[in-house]
């Protein structure tokens, strides 16, 4: 019963919230509801509306009327006798003549409205051909080719940057190219680093905006992005802390099951945090992400990867994107040139690092970890490869012999690291393979120490390939 589970007011506390509030007693009569519709429209004051309708579940069917049995434990055997006492027609999927003609005289009498609205849209879009054509390409799911939103980032350089700094950098620059990308964060902006410069913050003066601040809401957050995605024209983005991502998780799943386009930034993105606690330190969450089908995790080594990282989610059209980005710095991968690192994360993984001798041993990482696996790389010798694998997700869906490129079967010797838990890498390393990571929870301190006291390190690499 719902007197033993909750006792909110429902209408008071939006009334609290500044919304206006209409109740519909008899909530399963279309009559009163459209009554409440009519009085919603004709308020102008200014304030969101909610309609709240009181009804009584699976009404007319007399047997589970009423109780728990009607969410749909019992119903169905009865439903073809209740249709029958309410007086329904036998065919289930009937449409009653009055209501096609209806329906067919709504769209004669609104055949002028749409013909003016089309010939209005029509001098709109000649007087504003650029719009226009902006317009036509978001509502097809298109906000910008992959490789020229990422010849819209200019170069980082070689200097060390934390992966969310570099994102800074990324996101304003695909904004600018892609001009209905929108970017919010849940009370954050000042630590995920994701503000759109000169674009102004969305509310009720600014419409226009194009950041959005959603509070400390990120459920919130998901179900808005969402929201914005079902719209279809803006490409929507929000921003908090990688080990927060679970409380927008169901509106995450969401997205990757209808294939909506939006996209998360999750910074502070390992145990390397420090000094923020266990609590803070994300270590279960980017495999957890992992485990949603549909979902891309990006999780780049470097500025220029994340450059990649964000031109890819800003041009997937068939499903959301999650960027996991460093809280920091993490050092420039200029082994290989920039073109190697950001078309190599394009196809999800690549040769960060080519054995100059034959193949003794693969070395696979992520993240702030790459330079782990370079610098173990340099002391094992000329038979290691080291790969880079920013996303999984990616990297299997590109064609075998690309995968067996990168990852020959015939090396079985191989090493991963993460600062996270194991269980994503046994697919790449393989039984005879080590998976370096933490299979507990983060310690409090500074984020070398908590590395090192977690064996997250190069030393740790060494060993597990020579063991192997």
């Amino acid at each position: 019963m719902a007197a033993k589970t909750q006792n909110e007011d429902t209408a008071k506390r939006y009334e609290a919230a500044n919304w206006e509030v209409f109740t519909v007693k008899q909530g399963n009569e279309l009559g009163p509801i459209a009554d409440a519709l009519d009085q919603a429209r004709a308020s102008k004051n200014g304030k969101p509306k909610l309609i709240i309708c009181k009804t009584i579940i699976a009404k007319g069917i007399a047997e589970v009327q009423g109780t728990a049995k009607g969410h749909g434990e019992a119903g169905v055997k009865f439903i073809d006798a209740s249709r029958q006492a309410l007086g329904l027609p036998a065919e289930k999927f009937f449409v009653s003549p009055e209501t096609r003609a209806y329906f067919n005289a709504r769209k004669v009498s609104q055949a002028g409205v749409h013909a003016a609205w089309q010939q209005t849209f029509a001098a709109w879009s000649k007087a504003n051909p650029e719009k226009a054509s902006l317009l036509a390409q978001a509502q097809q799911g298109n906000h910008g080719d992959v490789q020229a939103l990422l010849t819209a980032i200019p170069e980082f350089g070689k200097n060390a940057l934390a992966t969310r700094v570099s994102g800074e950098n990324c996101i304003n620059a695909v904004a600018k190219a892609s001009p209905l990308v929108l970017s919010g964060s849940a009370d954050l902006h000042g630590s995920t680093k994701n503000y759109i410069k000169d674009a102004g913050d969305f509310d009720l003066a600014t419409p226009t905006g194009r950041n959005l601040y959603f509070g400390i809401r990120e459920h919130g957050m998901g179900a808005i992005l969402n929201g914005i995605a079902y719209h279809g024209i803006f490409k929507g983005s929000g921003a908090t802390f990688l080990t927060f991502s679970d409380y927008l998780r169901p509106s995450i799943r969401v997205a990757a099951l209808a294939k909506l386009q939006a996209f998360y930034i999750f910074t502070h993105d390992s145990v390397g945090v420090g000094e923020d606690g266990p609590t803070h330190q994300p270590v279960e969450t980017v495999s957890a992400l992992r485990c949603i089908p549909n979902l891309d995790v990006i999780r780049p080594g470097d500025a220029e990867e994340t450059a990649a990282a964000f031109a890819l989610a800003v041009s997937r059209r068939d499903g959301p994107v999650a960027l996991i980005l460093s809280r920091q710095n993490v050092p420039s991968l200029d082994v290989v040139s920039v073109a190697t690192r950001r078309q190599g994360t394009l196809k999800g993984a690549y040769v960060l690092r080519q054995e100059t001798s034959a193949l003794t041993h693969i070395l696979i990482g992520t993240g702030s970890e790459l330079s782990l696996a370079l610098a173990a790389a340099e002391e094992l010798g000329a038979g290691v490869r080291v790969v880079s694998m920013p996303s999984m997700e990616i990297f299997a869906r590109q064609p075998k012999a690309y995968q067996q490129e990168i990852l020959p079967a015939s090396c079985v010797k191989r090493v991963s690291i993460e600062a996270g838990v194991t269980l994503s890498w046994g697919r790449y390393v393989g039984t005879a393979g080590t998976a370096i990571g933490t299979d507990r929870f983060g310690l409090s301190a500074p984020g070398d120490v908590v590395m090192r006291e977690m064996g997250i390190t190069k030393e740790a690499v060494i060993a597990a390939a020579k063991a192997l």
